[in-house]
């Protein structure tokens, strides 16, 4: 594509527009793209008012539809994660890792510690804070996963390993998927930032019609849910840690929906102050304070029990690695499939519905890397990050109940919103800890709404950077309506069922990219090559024709008769050039 296309820095809004309409995208009054933002959003509307309305209903549809999902399609779910991690590791280390994802000298936007920053704040945000402590003392004590066996110690070591699976390669490695996917058709390519144009190496032309507008409709469908489930996941735990500091005596739907509208409101005066003074200004600060608690735990935790947990947690997570990855309980039953349903398979769905949202993100922040600094930097520094998070917290929650008060299982359950927070009340300055806490998860909210605002933003209105500013404030107002529908038709259980329902075809789609990838860097590839041969070629001829010169003896003769020479190479023969015939007779 042309240059003077590309979208640059200092591009106003009318330049960036006519360069969008350049490129083949259709956009409308108000700067959407009518094809993508009525239908999106006619759908969404309508299934959360559906919610609402009906919300016994609503609730028994979504759970029927988890059900057909983990019966059916738990295998595919399993086996396609499997296959974008191999994809991904593959990938890193193959000759076409050394492409850099912008102009061939670009040094990369951001430094080292801010991208990690955002990149781990995008990625996971609520959820690290809601299961730090519950998901490994679950699988410990009242739901370890069917077909577990041994001692209480060997369950506790399977239990830290299958919340690393969760947490670990295995989601960044479909981050990783689709964010070099769109970073190498954005920075590379200078196209548009939408999802449509990670697969035009595959799909050509046809990604500026239906088919493109569907793949965005897709894309936002799992943004919406993705980053809802996420929210009413958070609102669950404000509430809680609000009750343990005696704020308030218990929770309801009442108070769980004023959170959802405050903090949205919240949340949208972040997307409005736009992505370079939100996003990173509070992704610097809930790292910030994701860091300072988890240090704080730490130190005045079990340190040296932490600690072993933290290294022998990670020989059990290789030594189970593969065997993980693919079970699919397929001699355990139906008590197998349910405990997926509510664990693994919902994971991978809730995943997969983020995708969108967080490889749009984490594309745009990675301009200048190059394929293998992206990928490594996606697969290896949250995953580790991750493991020292769950081993902190998850192995505080295990020494409290094995070795301590014995007090986070109760009548048979765990609260994975409330575990948090019993372990923060019991240390000391446990009520500002627990502050922390609940400032940690409305700050992810935060940044979870903001980001995921502005991508769909973006994926409506065709991929322009500085969307309406109209469009973000709808687009995050309609992620609280979604997070509180799903809640009153269900709580976790219908949240969990959207993420499954809309991952089910965005994953086809992001199994579509991995041959898009490979065969938009192929050509990238050859293209360096060739350049990288005729930069050789040149070299050589002229060493060659100096030293040719340097020893010839000197006659001006014979000088004269090598310049004269016709140069008869294979380069220089271009063709369009018609020679006169032969005297001014042929030229009547």
């Amino acid at each position: 594509m042309p240059h003077h296309w590309h979208v640059g820095e200092n591009d106003t809004d009318e330049e960036i527009t006519e360069k969008l309409k350049r490129q083949g995208v259709r956009l409308g009054r108000g700067g959407i793209a009518p094809a993508v933002f009525w239908p999106a959003l006619i759908v969404i509307v309508a299934v959360s008012a559906l919610a609402v309305a009906f919300p016994d209903q609503t609730s028994e549809v979504f759970t029927d539809v988890q059900n057909w999902i983990v019966s059916n399609l738990g295998w595919y779910y399993m086996l396609i994660i499997a296959c974008f991690v191999v994809f991904a590791v593959a990938l890193c280390f193959s000759r076409l890792g050394r492409i850099r994802l912008g102009r061939p000298d670009e040094a990369p936007e951001f430094g080292r510690v801010s991208w990690f920053c955002m990149l781990f704040a995008a990625g996971m945000g609520i959820g690290l804070v809601f299961y730090g402590v519950g998901e490994p003392l679950t699988y410990a004590t009242v739901q370890p996963k069917p077909g577990w066996s041994g001692s209480q110690e060997d369950i506790a070591g399977l239990a830290m390993a299958q919340t690393f699976i969760h947490w670990g390669l295995h989601p960044w490695a479909v981050y990783a998927v689709i964010g070099l996917a769109l970073a190498y058709a954005i920075h590379r390519r200078g196209r548009p930032v939408s999802i449509r144009w990670a697969l035009e190496p595959l799909l050509g032309d046809r990604v500026k019609g239906w088919a493109g507008d569907l793949i965005d409709i897709l894309a936002i469908f799992g943004t919406v849910f993705g980053v809802a489930t996420s929210l009413g996941l958070g609102v669950q735990q404000i509430s809680a840690g609000m009750q343990s500091i005696g704020v308030i005596d218990s929770v309801d739907n009442t108070l769980l929906v004023i959170l959802i509208v405050a903090i949205t409101f919240l949340a949208t005066l972040s997307v409005v102050s736009g992505l370079g003074t939100g996003i990173k200004w509070l992704s610097n600060i809930n790292l910030s304070i994701a860091g300072l608690l988890v240090i704080a735990m730490l130190l005045i935790g079990p340190t040296l029990f932490l600690l072993r947990n933290f290294v022998q947690s990670i020989g059990v997570y290789f030594a189970n690695l593969f065997n993980m990855t693919l079970d699919v309980g397929a001699f355990q039953g139906q008590e197998a499939q349910d405990w997926l349903s509510d664990w693994t398979i919902f994971y991978w769905g809730w995943w997969i519905a983020w995708a969108p949202f967080v490889g749009v993100f984490i594309a745009r922040i990675s301009r200048g890397r190059t394929v293998r600094e992206f990928i490594a930097g996606c697969l290896i520094v949250p995953t580790l990050v991750g493991f020292v998070w769950f081993s902190v917290l998850g192995g505080t929650g295990l020494h409290r109940q094995f070795f301590g008060e014995g007090d986070l299982v109760e009548d048979g359950k765990v609260s994975p919103e409330g575990s948090l927070f019993h372990v923060l009340s019991d240390m000391p300055l446990g009520t500002v800890f627990s502050i922390l806490g609940i400032v940690l998860v409305a700050v992810f909210f935060i940044t979870s709404s903001d980001s995921g605002s502005l991508v769909v933003d973006m994926l409506a209105s065709g991929g322009h950077p500085n969307p309406p500013v109209w469009s973000r404030v709808l687009w995050a107002s309609l992620e609280g309506v979604v997070a509180i529908a799903l809640l009153l038709a269900g709580g976790l259980r219908s949240l969990q069922a959207a993420s499954l329902a809309t991952a089910l075809p965005f994953s086809v789609i992001l199994a579509m990219m991995c041959f898009a990838t490979v065969r938009g860097l192929r050509f990238e590839h050859d293209k360096l090559r060739r350049a990288a041969q005729a930069q050789r070629l040149e070299a050589a001829t002229s060493h060659i024709a100096g030293e040719v010169f340097s020893t010839m003896p000197d006659e001006p003769a014979l000088r004269d008769y090598v310049d004269d020479r016709i140069d008869y190479r294979l380069s220089r023969t271009r063709g369009g050039w018609r020679p006169e015939r032969f005297g001014p007779k042929h030229r009547e």
